[in-house]
């Protein structure tokens, strides 16, 4: 049995209404977790307001509790993300930006969400990608888990042809240099065969499985880890659900250029997706391909939905609803070609935003919706919350429970996320009408920094940067940064993420450190002559005070401009 206050936190915050039918059952009296990691999916959903996408089974999910409409990742790449929402810590308060990097090497301490509800009695169990694993990043299979996470099985691609196999006699390239060079098999695919061909449709089957075995023990609660990869890269889904879309439905962006007055670094040209086969390796995507590989993602979409449709006729059918929060959640959102970007690894809104859906029996009314801001490592504590469970290492997140509550309150008047690039951090504040992007090393003074400010109530679509047009609001803003503790660096073994790291003022590269260097260039050549001159290289650069000697440096021949070789070898003689 529970200890007496336990229960009775758990009871006043469970008070069904008299339209829910039943209460919870004494001996269930702790509530059960369904925590649904969607990778790369942005709110391109039918209840988000999407007029083409068909997710029937996520739509039903939204109808039964609160749809957040303000939800934002803490970081637009998998790991750190994936951190954000299981150890309830900011990548800056990490100083983790990078994939490879576990979460142990800067907290070793930290209790983890899974961790939290295993130690108060909880079986928890991972299924899929919930932990990014993978570049040397192990998860956290032991602390976080009651037994070792089930990996399933499943093909990324069912047809041979689209294998990465089959690009190295194409190439010329031995298996080894085409791993060196991160080289993928095709970007899309439509199979020809079932849903559980694939890794996703193997993993919905055994999550339904561990529901049944879940419904067998009613007084035993779980925290259940569910993790989709689709829509990620490469946009792989049986030909039905092709079938739901005609390609001539799906229009380019736009805009296919960056906002106006952006720094040249913060955009970036998809070099994530131009690992793929058929994909250019610079410019702008050819229009028909655009369309495909837009195509592919929705129907990458339908794909997930139809397996999450599984696991709640799971859920419905043991009876296990009653009795279960349902949390779904997107790691980051995705660029689909706006502002010629494509994949995640901004501070865009369209790599920021998420979508975030939370079910909870007696609480949550069905069907509402909420403006109100909600971060990533807001999830953990209002877990916590609705469990009756006391966080026992501190977070940077606040539970948004009363919001579930009250949709129409809020418990944030704004939230924070973080992208890097090479020698900065770019640490974004975004409230209900703005997002405020300071650029700077870390431990540079202030007044290095190079902001971006976008006003989203004039400007929905990000099309101009006007910092210089509205200091009083970017004042405002990095107000609310300064109140924050500096980021940390990335860790690194050699530099252990201590002092010496911290002195060194470079952010993390995480997965920007490989710049495509051809695409900078194209950025920076507004007037496309094939050089740079002074001016254009010197426009928004990070550290003004050092970058004409860099100039200097990369002017090999002395001309005045740079040509792109050498700008591209950043002045290295071949």
């Amino acid at each position: 049995m529970l200890r007496a206050a336990a229960v009775l936190s758990f009871v006043g915050l469970f008070v069904f209404q008299a339209s829910c039918g039943a209460a919870i059952a004494a001996d269930a009296s702790k509530p059960n977790v369904l925590l649904i990691c969607v990778d790369d999916l942005k709110p391109i959903l039918a209840c988000y307001g999407d007029r083409l996408v068909k997710t029937p089974n996520v739509d039903r999910l939204a109808a039964r509790g609160l749809l957040l409409e303000s939800a934002y990742c803490n970081q637009a790449v998998c790991s750190p993300s994936r951190n954000a929402l299981l150890v309830g810590l900011r990548p800056q308060t990490l100083g983790i930006y990078d994939l490879g990097t576990n979460f142990r090497k800067t907290a070793p301490g930290a209790i983890t969400l899974p961790q939290q509800f295993k130690q108060a009695g909880y079986t928890t169990i991972s299924i899929g990608k919930t932990y990014h694993t993978g570049h040397g990043n192990i998860g956290d299979p032991k602390e976080s888990w009651s037994e070792p996470p089930f990996k399933g099985g499943g093909a990324q691609y069912v047809n041979d042809e689209n294998r990465v196999e089959a690009r190295l006699e194409e190439k010329g390239l031995t298996a080894k240099q085409a791993a060196d060079q991160q080289l993928r098999g095709a970007a899309v695919e439509a199979g020809q065969c079932e849903d559980e061909a694939y890794v996703d449709g193997v993993a919905a089957r055994e999550a339904v499985r561990r529901l049944e075995e879940f419904a067998k023990k009613p007084t035993q609660p779980f925290f259940l880890g569910l993790g989709f990869i689709k829509p990620h890269l490469p946009f792989c889904a049986p030909q039905k659900y092709w079938d739901l879309y005609q390609e001539s439905q799906f229009e380019p962006a736009a805009r296919q250029t960056p906002p106006d007055g952006a720094p040249q670094f913060a955009p970036q040209f998809g070099g994530e997706l131009r690992r793929y086969g058929g994909i250019p390796e610079k410019g702008t995507l050819p229009v028909d391909l655009q369309r495909r590989l837009i195509h592919g993602y929705y129907a990458a979409v339908s794909y997930m939905d139809a397996q999450l449709g599984l696991v709640l006729d799971a859920l419905d059918k043991t009876g296990l609803a009653e009795r279960t929060i349902v949390v779904l959640w997107g790691d980051h959102g995705w660029h689909l070609g706006d502002h010629g970007m494509w994949c995640k690894h901004t501070n865009y809104e369209q790599a920021a935003r998420i979508p975030l859906l939370v079910v909870v029996p007696g609480v949550t009314k069905a069907g509402t919706r909420t403006k109100a801001l909600v971060e990533t490592v807001d999830i953990y504590p209002t877990l916590c919350e609705l469990a009756g469970l006391s966080p026992q290492t501190p977070l940077d997140g606040q539970s948004f429970a009363a919001v579930l509550r009250d949709p129409t309150t809020s418990t944030r008047d704004s939230i924070t996320h973080v992208y890097p690039r090479t020698g900065v951090l770019g640490r974004a504040i975004r409230n209900n009408r703005y997002r405020m992007v300071e650029w700077k090393s870390i431990g540079a003074a202030p007044d290095t920094a190079v902001i971006e400010l976008y006003d989203y109530q004039t400007d929905p679509q990000e099309t101009k940067n006007v910092a210089a047009e509205q200091p009083e609001v970017v004042a405002q803003l990095r107000g609310i940064l300064a109140k924050q503790p500096e980021a940390k660096p990335q860790f690194s073994a050699k530099g252990q993420g201590g002092a010496k790291s911290q002195a060194s003022g470079k952010a993390a590269q995480g997965s920007v450190k490989k710049q495509d260097r051809g695409a900078m260039f194209a950025g920076r050549d507004k007037d496309k002559d094939g050089k740079l001159t002074r001016e254009e290289f010197l426009a928004n650069q990070p550290d003004p005070k050092d970058a004409p000697a860099r100039f200097t440096k990369f002017d090999v021949d002395g001309s005045g401009d740079l040509s792109r070789e050498e700008f591209v070898s950043s002045g290295k003689k071949k």
